[in-house]
């Protein structure tokens, strides 16, 4: 997860708070000390950590807890709440037709940056063209290529072309019919006045809507004046942090950053071209507390289940009502397959922070590709049917998977589990609610009609 570290020590404040025996000012003392330290090891600026922590400490001692809400809810709510002012600083970019211009230093991440920006956008539905306008560095074209044809979006170059404004004039033209057009500049390795020059030439003939500077978020804190000074030079309207998934600079960068004119837009989150995320101050916060981002998940499958609608309305109202088969356990692992790492979709679920740590992804991710291997040696009956799985069935399925009965069974298992769970769902008036509310496409009524006349779980609530 992005920021794990300050995210467990965050979480360590909450813990504090909603274990201790009453509300008082000695504890209120004690958390803001915690919450100091936090995010001083987290690279925040002194400034900031202290201004967020004398904001708590009097909220915390003067405000009156809404109606209905404990004294350590109330606190909970604050340091929640200035965790998300510390960080919230504007808009996202906007889902519609529109030219980005992306600048920055050498070794930022910026042709990558738009290979993902590209992928981002056509996922969202538009049509999306990659404009080469890097001229100094050989490769740069030829990487925007490949990152193209990745991600199913025309690019443009001209190889040999030193004139980096042209590039642009023609791309822009070549492109008049994309709904999204991205532009990748060329870099130095300190702000120069040539530079300067040229992404100001840029500028003037892209009119882009956005002017998007890419950061290494490794720069912490220095991410601040690198942002301030890009903004002066060309009017920068938004950031990108990169590679926030493995440093421990990453709060530095976002809070330095966010105080500035330009407000972030994208954290690079990891290698895979789908990691790159739309900042979301409030999101961003729920996760790091442990809260989860249910919204964020579900963005993730409408994407990457485009097409699958029914399928997946299908699963869902079968995980509700109980009717839970190895064919909707096949389902729900590819999607999770089809999603990303199972890592990150864990850290989108509410409260799983206190299991996370105990959980080997890579050895539980090995483990579904497994199951997956066994089902396919599995009949349609037999998947439907999963009670018909015995004896020399787990034998033949087992020479067909190329494993041991042992595996197949464990699997029987696991889905035995599982449907117990789902089971438990099912009766729980609350959670399946709280589904429905979620995903939106399970009628309730029909639901409740097949609940009460015994669904295949047997009774009703």
């Amino acid at each position: 997860m992005v920021l794990d570290g300050l995210g467990k020590s965050l979480r360590s404040v909450l813990d504090r708070v909603n274990g201790s025996a009453a509300i008082d000012e000695a504890l209120i003392k004690d958390v803001a000390k915690e919450l100091q330290r936090a995010l001083l090891q987290a690279d925040v600026n002194v400034q900031l950590v202290l201004k967020l922590t004398n904001n708590v400490r009097t909220r915390a001692l003067e405000e009156k807890p809404a109606a209905g809400k404990s004294a350590k809810q109330h606190v909970t709510r604050i340091i929640y709440e200035e965790l998300v002012n510390l960080l919230k600083n504007g808009e996202p970019i906007a889902l519609k037709p529109q030219t980005i211009m992306l600048v920055g230093l050498y070794g930022q991440g910026k042709t990558t940056s738009a290979g993902k920006l590209a992928n981002y956008f056509i996922k969202k539905g538009f049509s999306v063209g990659l404009i080469g306008a890097d001229v100094y560095r050989p490769a740069a074209l030829d990487q925007l290529k490949q990152l193209g044809a990745k991600v199913g979006a025309e690019v443009y170059g001209e190889p040999g072309e030193s004139d980096a404004v042209k590039i642009v004039r023609n791309g822009l033209e070549k492109f008049a019919d994309k709904k999204i057009r991205i532009i990748d500049t060329s870099g130095r390795h300190a702000l120069e006045d040539d530079l300067i020059e040229e992404i100001i030439g840029i500028s003037k003939v892209a009119n882009a809507d956005e002017r998007v500077l890419v950061l290494d978020s490794q720069v912490g804190q220095q991410a601040g004046p690198q942002a301030k000074a890009f903004n002066e030079a060309v009017d920068v309207s938004g950031v990108i942090l990169t590679k926030m998934d493995g440093t421990a600079k990453g709060g530095g960068a976002l809070s330095a950053v966010a105080t500035t004119n330009a407000r972030i837009v994208f954290l690079g989150v990891g290698e895979h071209i789908r990691d790159l995320e739309a900042f979301d101050a409030d999101r961003f916060i729920s996760r790091l507390l442990g809260m989860g981002d249910l919204a964020g998940l579900v963005e993730i499958a409408k994407e990457e289940m485009a097409g699958e609608e029914e399928d997946m309305e299908a699963l869902a109202r079968n995980m509700m009502s109980g009717h839970f088969t190895l064919t909707d356990m096949y389902a729900q692992m590819k999607a999770v397959k089809k999603m990303g790492a199972l890592k990150k979709l864990v850290g989108l679920l509410p409260g799983m922070n206190k299991v996370e740590d105990k959980i080997d992804f890579d050895a539980s991710q090995a483990k579904l590709d497994q199951y997956r291997v066994i089902m396919d040696s599995m009949t349609k009956q037999e998947k439907d049917e999963p009670a018909l799985i015995k004896g020399k069935r787990i034998e033949r399925i087992a020479k067909g998977a190329g494993v041991t009965p042992h595996d197949v069974k464990e699997l029987l298992k696991q889905y035995n589990n599982s449907k117990k769970m789902m089971g438990s769902v099912s009766k729980d008036r609350k959670m399946r609610k709280k589904m429905q509310k979620q995903f939106g496409n399970v009628d309730p009524k029909a639901l409740e009609e097949f609940q009460n006349s015994g669904g295949l779980n047997g009774g009703s609530e």
